[in-house]
């Protein structure tokens, strides 16, 4: 029995200012009505929501009468996906909407097994498919139970591994019947967005030697999306969609924000196939790499950002988004991991003019800090300290600390009194504009750059400073 743990989610997508739910395909504008019957539910409330990517939303509320009835009733058609209704203990149950009116009874007992189906072929052809997976999942898993206790037995172990090859084969020709009896449905459509590339041997040579040994893997990356058709917007109201582009983009591509933007192209050209589809995925991805955690995914958000909704292509987006949108890439685009970091000239506590780029070192570490702020208090003694430590251990390293306190005297003290013998400079008459070349909203904010001055690493606390440096110093003895 599922638990949906939140009924109600709400889009956390800064770029869909419009609603995405679209109805471009439901059927003619004649309305739903849904009617569902639960055994031992009476006088209460049940929900009706439906998948969206990767979250669910509720989309009607009703009371169900002392026998278990509930109406879900509405003028607008809905839009095909793969629908829940969510009981007041927040255990659900799916369905699959493409027809607009059918009815269900099933119990609290056992939703699919008990479940009866009027008027939806698409609802019957799904619960004998729910069935038979369970079914076939039961038993796959008491032979890979068998399997691990016959683990030092080949003679068993090669003959369990074939009954799991033959139950494997088996889902997939139920699944094949159901495409080839049914090719129309929208179960048809799951079925063949599930499906995965079946991948050919390995090309060997003439002594049976693997010639290719990346073969297999390219294969299955460049047929993964042969079976899902991007022209569906249905499948958007399914979690199918967007676990095969999460899958594609983040388990079967280089995690390098380069060649994350190829899959990310590859997949947004493949979604033009349907607006919704295309709306979806661009902003998907859009907001999925702005708010990363991980270093250098932000230059994949620019890319999208520019690349889409900067070019007029977004046809979602007003004025008003596509302002934010330009000031955000305008704040990040200039630290860039890779790019030179911007230059800059500031003075220090004697008001002699010292430059960035003069700096020489290995390895210049770039710090914003605030003398009032109570995370730089924690922060900058410690990298004073791993300052002292690397200069001691002969590493070529420099800091180059930018004071933001407006209060002069309140800088300089600090420095006095936690001697800190790196370079320390301050806007005084705030003309670098520093905070929009390196996006600086919070403080402590600590820059890694290498000799030439291009960005390594950004974001960073001390320690991780340190085992940055360590790592590349590594590199280098080993080169």
């Amino acid at each position: 029995m599922k638990k949906l743990t939140s009924l109600v989610r709400k889009l956390s997508l800064v770029f869909l200012l419009i609603s995405l739910f679209s109805t471009s395909s439901a059927e003619a504008n004649s309305g739903y009505e849904i009617k569902v019957r639960i055994k031992g539910l009476s006088d209460t409330i049940c929900y009706l929501g439906n998948h969206f990517g990767d979250k669910q939303y509720v989309r009607d509320t009703v009371r169900v009468d002392k026998d278990g009835w509930a109406l879900f009733k509405g003028k607008d058609s809905l839009a095909g996906g793969i629908y829940l209704v969510v009981l007041p203990s927040k255990t659900y149950f799916e369905m699959i909407v493409n027809e607009q009116k059918f009815t269900l009874e099933t119990d609290t007992v056992n939703f699919i097994k008990n479940m009866k189906i009027t008027g939806s072929l698409e609802n019957k052809l799904f619960n004998e498919h729910q069935l038979f997976i369970i079914d076939a999942s039961a038993k796959t898993q008491g032979i890979k139970t068998q399997l691990e206790a016959a683990k030092d037995d080949k003679h068993k172990s090669d003959s369990l591994r074939a009954e799991l090859n033959q139950a494997d084969k088996a889902v997939k020709e139920y699944r094949f019947k159901i495409i080839k009896d049914y090719p129309k449905t929208f179960m048809a459509q799951i079925i063949r967005a599930m499906s995965e590339p079946e991948v050919p041997e390995a090309p060997k040579d003439a002594n049976g030697v693997i010639t290719d040994s990346t073969f297999q893997f390219r294969y299955y990356k460049s047929h993964y999306f042969d079976d899902l058709d991007f022209s569906d917007d249905r499948l958007l109201r399914t979690p199918i969609f967007y676990n095969k582009i999460k899958t594609y983009t983040q388990q079967l591509t280089v995690p390098l924000p380069d060649s994350i933007i190829v899959s990310v192209d590859t997949v947004i050209h493949r979604s033009r196939a349907n607006k919704e589809v295309f709306k979806y995925c661009v902003a998907t991805f859009a907001n999925y790499y702005e708010t990363s955690k991980i270093m250098g995914y932000d230059k994949i958000f620019v890319h999208i950002a520019e690349k889409y909704y900067l070019t007029d292509e977004a046809f979602w987006a007003d004025s008003a988004l596509k302002a934010k949108i330009h000031e955000r890439v305008d704040k990040i685009k200039p630290n860039i991991l890779g790019e030179k970091a911007y230059n800059l000239i500031m003075p220090d506590t004697g008001l002699v003019l010292r430059n960035l780029k003069d700096v020489k070192a290995d390895y210049t570490i770039l710090v914003f800090w605030d003398p009032t702020c109570s995370h730089c208090k924690i922060e900058i003694p410690k990298l004073s300290q791993y300052y002292d430590s690397a200069k001691a251990a002969g590493i070529s390293i420099e800091v180059f600390s930018i004071g933001i306190e407006s209060d002069i005297d309140l800088w300089k003290n600090y420095i006095k009194e936690h001697h800190l013998k790196w370079i320390n400079v301050s806007d005084l008459y705030n003309k670098t504009n520093f905070r929009n070349y390196y996006d600086i909203y919070s403080t402590p904010v600590i820059y890694l750059l290498d000799a030439e001055k291009r960005i390594l690493a950004k974001r960073l606390d001390t320690e991780k400073v340190k085992d940055f440096i360590e790592h590349k110093l590594k590199e280098k003895k080993s080169e």
